[in-house]
């Protein structure tokens, strides 16, 4: 069961893509190159050693000119266990029905927003080639020639209103991520994929992608079933053929809009917001489609797409084309164009777009609405000591507070909660997984000079948690949250959606508190949300000056500046165990976890985790899950391959990751428990949702710690390492962290020469065009 790929997804990479990585770059692609594996370290395309299983990488858009795609299956629900997150509380609706409820309520803002904006783009009129096709598509929609509304013009804020919070009750939480499709809706796209020679295991999928009548729009448009996760372009090509015959073309209308969707779909997939023009123009030319320019155009007018200029401050920058100098006011005129900024051109989906932009309104209204004088000047002065001063002076007189730091940093941010709640502040923080809220529950408690509860109190939550209503402190009449300062923790997690109902649902006057090691990897989804505000400057930052202790504190602080240091380890802290292949690996790895480690250090197996680059290889997740599961659980996988007492990590919903174990399993489906919460998933979703949890990606393992962790480093995977990728991995580990290390000099040179790879993202020049530059 560990190597079925979720239904509908293309056939795996396969073992055979050796060292280049998860994500193989296109042939056109070549001074991209590098990117081969960009899905290993992102988000639920995280890449496996062995090439298996990936969600198709996207451009970097603006230095390679072109989107590398994956040769594996893009599937979410295959690739988020590659990704990071908690399925946690308990609620009437599941969580996960929960949190889709709260981004359709955000989406429903971003929706009026768009409806409200007026006014045409005006940068950018001396723009010529690809740029001015697509500014010539702009001004098309704007003017009323094609469909589109308005949805080019400027925006201004609209009244906020937030999903209300879901009613909460006590009990098992059922994993059932969407609500079902009609049976005979079903059945009718059944049909339709049956005259097309496409796999009718895809009929709910393509149903539940393409809603009402999905049956009819198939017919009409055959590349719709690209809409479907795992689907790629050559695939539905086939189905077009089957069912228009000699109607179905390369240059086919419907065919190059589907294509450039699809297309920015896969870059999201990889933590693109948007694309570069000239770089989706290369990735189309890839993809066969024969007018490239054309095809963006299409996508634009129907609304598929969404194009932005950008206003470029880099030094160095080209700039854009200007008019010759005239003489009276066309000199004036001329004048004006030439000191114009240069622009880039950005393609991207409403969905991640507006995204950005309603996160750039709301950090704009949280700098903006904090009030000048509160009377409690005198309150945070006599509460700024210790370590965390600083921060809480930071605080004191700023809205928005960006902080810095390891692991053993968190006091900080601990220290400040405790003191904004002894002022009476109405105060919670959030966290990325159930084990870092409980892990800063403990040093709350610390900091408030009190032991700790069994369960966290609702100032603590997970992130998911409180976009949910499942934890945190609730919210008002209004919708929003019933806070006056929000921290949140492990704040490089945080996506662009999920930053954006955050900020949606501070009420004006709060304070937020974004706090994180910048060193680890980034979101799951896409932004780069943390990084892109530490670039922007718009705001205090606050760097921590309490390094992590001890020998894993040294290295990992070494890897932060690109240095793999050697350091003195004498109880064993630090282990390199060297090995010549992936069996030895595996065979080395297994001992460690079922014996050495037990023996010399007194953590016992459960309290070990193992962490390798990817799903697929020699040496990933699921070779190793099943070694591990055979030495110490061994049994017939008779509920779908689990057994009670079976590590699990389950995945309620792309994007969220909850390591557990197998309860029993019966009529009503598998159970878990999940950091102590029970869990059911339906015996229709345990192949999507659910996997062996000895072994899990470092996305997976992002946010969380264990007493022990075991590294693996199998010589397949030596192209897909990067620097974010072993620091995150390393720095999981609480007493001991065992190497098992197969790829020789690979490994230091990932940590000095190979940074994150660059996202493509629009956040930092929103921000700056709203808030004025912190210094």
């Amino acid at each position: 069961m560990e190597d079925r790929a979720a239904a509908g997804s293309a056939s795996d990479g396969g073992d055979a893509a050796g060292n280049r990585g998860e994500a193989e770059s296109s042939a056109a692609a070549a001074n991209a190159s590098r990117e081969g594996g960009a899905a290993a370290d992102r988000g639920d395309a995280e890449g496996s050693a062995g090439g298996e299983g990936s969600a198709a990488a996207g451009s970097q858009a603006a230095e390679s000119g072109a989107v590398a795609d994956s040769q594996g299956a893009t599937a979410r629900s295959e690739g988020s266990s590659g990704a990071e997150g908690e399925a946690d509380g308990a609620s009437e609706l599941s969580e996960a029905e929960a949190e889709l409820a709260a981004q359709r309520g955000l989406r429903e803002r971003i929706e009026r927003r768009k409806a409200e904006k007026k006014g045409a783009v005006e940068s950018g009129t001396k723009l010529s080639g690809a740029a001015a096709d697509l500014l010539a598509a702009v001004r098309a929609v704007e003017s009323g020639e094609k469909p589109g509304g308005s949805v080019f013009s400027e925006a201004e804020s609209a009244p906020r209103r937030v999903a209300p919070e879901p009613v909460r009750r006590p009990g098992p939480v059922t994993s059932s991520a969407a609500a079902p499709v009609p049976a005979e809706a079903v059945d009718a796209v059944r049909a339709v994929l049956g005259e097309g020679s496409a796999p009718e295991a895809l009929a709910p999928q393509v149903a539940a992608a393409l809603g009402e009548g999905a049956d009819g729009q198939l017919r009409e448009d055959p590349w719709q079933l690209l809409r479907v996760a795992g689907v790629r372009p050559e695939q539905a090509d086939g189905f077009a053929r089957a069912l228009l015959g000699a109607e179905c073309g390369p240059g086919d209308e419907r065919r190059g809009r589907a294509v450039t969707v699809w297309l920015l779909e896969q870059a999201a997939l990889v933590g693109h917001t948007a694309l570069e023009a000239p770089a989706l123009s290369t990735a189309l030319a890839q993809r066969a489609v024969p007018d490239p320019d054309a095809a963006v155009q299409s996508a634009i007018a129907e609304g598929d797409a969404l194009v932005f200029q950008d206003a470029l401050a880099e030094p160095g920058a080209p700039v854009a084309p200007s008019a010759p100098r005239q003489s009276g006011d066309e000199a004036e005129e001329g004048e004006e164009s030439e000191q114009e900024r240069p622009v880039r051109v950005l393609v991207g989906l409403e969905r991640y777009a507006l995204a950005e932009e309603s996160l750039a309104d709301g950090l704009a209204r949280v700098v903006n609405s904090l009030p000048k004088e509160d009377g409690s000047a005198d309150a945070w002065e006599s509460a700024a000591t210790g370590s965390a001063a600083e921060l809480i002076r930071a605080v004191a007189g700023h809205g928005l507070v960006l902080h810095t730091g390891g692991e053993a940093s968190r006091a900080e941010p601990a220290a400040l909660v405790a003191a904004a709640s002894a002022m009476g502040l109405r105060v919670c923080a959030a966290t990325h997984s159930v084990d870092g809220r409980q892990r800063f529950a403990a040093l709350l408690a610390r900091a408030e000079q009190r032991e700790p509860e069994a369960e966290p109190q609702e100032t603590v939550a997970t992130v998911a948690g409180l976009l949910s209503g499942a934890e945190g402190p609730g919210r008002d009449a209004d919708g929003l949250l019933r806070t006056d300062l929000l921290v949140v923790l492990d704040a490089p997690q945080l996506d662009v959606e999920s930053a954006a109902m955050l900020a949606e649902s501070l009420p004006d006057g709060a304070r937020f508190v974004l706090s994180g090691d910048p060193g680890v990897l980034w979101s799951v989804g896409p932004g780069r949300v943390f990084a892109d505000l530490l670039a922007a400057r718009v705001c205090p930052q606050v760097a921590s000056r309490t390094p992590d202790p001890g020998p894993i504190g040294e290295l990992v602080s070494g890897i932060g500046v690109g240095e793999l240091n050697q350091v003195e380890a004498p109880g064993k802290e630090v282990v390199i165990v060297p090995v010549r292949d992936a069996g030895e690996a595996v065979h080395r790895t297994v001992q460690l976890v079922a014996d050495s480690v037990p023996r010399a250090f007194g953590i016992p197996a459960e309290q070990a985790q193992v962490i390798t680059p990817g799903h697929g290889g020699a040496a990933g997740t699921r070779v190793l899950n099943a070694a591990l599961k055979e030495r110490l659980n061994p049994g017939p996988g008779r509920f779908g391959g689990f057994d009670p007492g079976d590590r699990i990590a389950y995945t309620p919903a792309p994007g969220r990751t909850a390591p557990g174990h197998v309860v029993k399993a019966d009529a009503e489906g598998l159970h878990l428990e999940c950091a102590g919460t029970p869990v059911v998933v339906p015996k229709e979703r345990v192949e999507q949702s659910v996997r062996h949890g000895w072994a899990l990606t470092a996305h997976q393992a992002v946010g969380r710690r264990w007493p022990a962790a075991i590294v693996v480093l199998p010589g397949d995977a030596a192209q897909t390492l990067t620097r974010p990728w072993i620091y995150t991995a390393f720095s999981r580990a609480e007493r001991h962290l065992s190497v098992v290390h197969g790829v020789e000099q690979a490994l230091p040179r990932a940590v000095t020469d190979i940074p994150a790879k660059p996202r493509t993202t629009r956040l930092p020049t929103l921000l700056k065009a709203q808030v004025p530059t912190a210094g």
